[in-house]
């Protein structure tokens, strides 16, 4: 090291030198020393250059040549490596630079701006650096008329350090639309490419923007034309994405319907285009991510993206050519796509999902792929916690077809890699593998068994008892199928696995969504009459004080019709039918919803009736003579005149 810094000691030196020409002419072979040379900016960043070339930066007393030069270096120095960017933020760069642009010296505001662009770009730079001084912003906009660089730079900062909602709200207040918009119509190519790439960071799952770029004309053109004509085949592939991602965030909040020709016939098949295998990896993992976010939630773009360009045949090229056609001779370029082979295979898996989500024949051409269900099972335990995430999601997708829960997921044992998935993951990802696994414990799922006998009450009862709502749901309702139509063990297992304490808490939970799946877990344990008996005779006490509980609460009416579907159930069993008739509190509040306003409550109490009162059962004379004493049967003349032909029938 010694030797090295030494041949290098001079440019330093040279900086503190008494003459302002010499200082300038150092500052000059400095610059031309450090071009493209990563050791010679290492060596001069560890001799202290970086203070000393702050410091003459922002002395009254330089000149302006020196000055400009000053930020030059810095800016070359910022080329680097991470490193060197750190160094040059510790010696507090940014407020330097920022202070810099208010000095009237155009090729001196274009100096700093262009190093605090490279600065920002960087990963290490924390973007809320741009925002500590409000009025950084709308200076920073006033210098976007200035000249093309300033327009290119700017952008370029505002586009890297707008991540979130926060960043984009304060841009869009300082009228970042508008200062913006008419650059995407300047000679420069650069400037254009980066106005367009902030306004896809600034309409990203944004309504407030999306709806704001509808309106916005520029030299008589709407701003959704101007993306459509950037889409087309004849501009850079860069543009044609941007572009892309532009309108698709437009579409997603709303602002453009899904089914207006610039996205049927434009945006959707040039994000197609990206992922075919001619493309380069950034481009084919940007296309389908895009395209994945596009057609999500919208089944007709879904079934137009599947028959476009044998896209789902497209998509299994994303396993097996990391590299484009054309890219393979290059070995530098093979050895990057290679690392970042897992982007591809990631980006596929979310594009199949959202193709998946709704259409049952797109899902079978997805399976069919080959070795589709291998892969997935791959994916799910692969290092890549994304490439986890998007398989998972891949897999819930598919999840949702009966056809293949009997059959694919059958034949691979998908439950397997599944339940590993759900030992100690992350939140995001238990979200969803919770959700697929409630859709392999449904009925006519073959996984139902092999998937309790390897240790699922217990991690579901737990997921029940977590602090994320969608988890809490997620438990609850994979114990809700879990129970339907099973044996009288497994209905044990669970009651034993929530606990009488849980599933009051359960009960009480502020999510009704929660309450509705706990309601129905009860409603399928407590069904066929032997199952019925045996569990009152086990938790019969607790059990009819939750249902007191919900009978008695501010709840709505599909959450108090479940109760008294609940209470019929229990009216059906041979001895648990005493606990409601040995409990007139509970058979006051039936004979209440028999008057109630609300038919459909009015209903499920006359099933509690009628499954109490069967002649041919042993004590119906009893059970009939006590009701008829509490009015019950003046209700029912009553009722056999209303004007709703399934009250009256009943």
């Amino acid at each position: 090291l010694q030797e090295v810094t030494a041949s290098s000691r001079h440019y330093v030196d040279r900086l503190f030198d008494l003459d302002p020409q010499k200082v300038l002419q150092g500052v000059i072979d400095m610059k031309n020393a450090v071009i493209g040379n990563n050791k010679q900016k290492a060596n001069l960043i560890v001799l202290g250059a970086v203070p000393r070339l702050l410091y003459l930066l922002q002395q009254e007393t330089s000149s302006t040549e020196l000055r400009t030069e000053c930020a030059v270096v810095l800016g070359s120095l910022a080329m680097g490596t991470e490193n060197n960017v750190k160094s040059l933020l510790d010696c507090h760069i940014i407020p330097a630079l920022l202070q810099g642009l208010l000095s009237p010296d155009l090729k001196f505001i274009e100096a700093c701006l262009r190093c605090l662009r490279t600065i920002f770009i960087s990963p290490v730079t924390p973007e809320d650096l741009l925002y500590t001084d409000a009025t950084v912003i709308s200076h920073l906009m006033a210098l976007l008329s200035r000249s093309r660089y300033t327009q290119e730079y700017i952008c370029q900062i505002f586009s890297h350090c707008c991540k979130g909602p926060d960043h984009q709200t304060i841009l869009f207040n300082h009228g970042a639309v508008q200062n913006i918009a008419h650059l995407l119509v300047s000679t420069s190519y650069k400037v254009r490419m980066q106005a367009l790439k902030c306004f896809s960071v600034l309409a990203f799952e944004n309504p407030q923007v999306s709806m704001t770029l509808v309106n916005v004309s520029v030299d008589g053109e709407l701003l959704p034309q101007i993306f459509v004509k950037m889409l087309q085949r004849d501009k850079p592939i860069e543009m044609q994405l941007t572009s892309a991602k532009c309108l698709t965030s437009m579409c997603r909040a709303g602002a453009i319907r899904t089914d207006d020709p610039c996205i049927v016939l434009k945006t959707l098949p040039c994000l197609v285009r990206m992922c075919s295998k001619d493309r380069l990896l950034e481009e084919r993992v940007e296309g389908a991510e895009t395209l994945a976010y596009l057609i999500e939630t919208d089944v007709e773009l879904q079934r137009m993206a599947s028959i476009t360009d044998h896209l789902i045949a497209m998509l299994a090229d994303y396993f097996k050519y990391p590299s484009s056609v054309s890219a393979i001779a290059d070995i530098k370029r093979l050895d990057h796509d290679l690392k970042h082979a897992h982007e591809l295979r990631q980006a596929a898996f979310k594009l199949y999902a959202s193709l998946g989500a709704n259409d049952e024949d797109i899902r079978k051409k997805i399976i069919e792929t080959e070795n589709m269900m291998d892969r997935i099972v791959n994916g799910l335990s692969e290092s890549s916690i994304k490439v986890r995430l998007a398989a998972v999601r891949c897999l819930h997708s598919l999840s949702r077809s009966v056809q293949q829960l009997r059959t694919s997921f059958q034949d691979h044992a998908v439950w397997k890699p599944l339940m590993k998935v759900l030992q100690n993951a992350p939140n995001e990802i238990l979200v969803v593998a919770s959700s697929t696994l409630c859709n392999l414990l449904l009925e006519f799922s073959p996984s139902k068994e092999p998937i309790l006998e390897s240790g699922a009450i217990e991690l579901l009862c737990s997921l029940t008892q977590s602090e994320n709502l969608a988890l809490r749901v997620n438990g609850i309702w994979a114990l809700m199928n879990m129970a339907f139509q099973a044996e009288q063990k497994i209905k044990s297992d669970i009651l034993r696995g929530l606990s009488t304490e849980q599933l009051f808490q359960l009960l009480s939970d502020s999510d009704v969504n929660v309450l509705m799946k706990t309601l129905g877990l009860l409603r399928n344990l407590l069904s066929t009459r032997p199952h019925i008996d045996y569990i009152m005779s086990t938790h019969g006490k607790q059990i009819m004080q939750a249902v007191t509980l919900i009978l008695e609460g501010e709840h709505n009416i599909e959450v108090k019709e479940q109760t008294l579907c609940i209470l019929a159930n229990i009216a059906d069993g041979t001895t648990a039918k005493e606990l409601i008739m040995t409990n007139d509190d509970i058979l006051q509040k039936i004979k209440y919803y028999m008057s109630h306003s609300n038919a459909k409550l009015q209903l499920a109490a006359m099933f509690c009736i009628s499954n109490l009162i069967w002649n041919e059962e042993e004590g119906s004379q009893e059970r009939q003579d006590k009701l008829r004493d509490m009015g019950i049967v003046d209700i029912l003349h009553k009722l056999s005149q209303s004007s709703d032909p399934n009250l009256c029938d009943k």
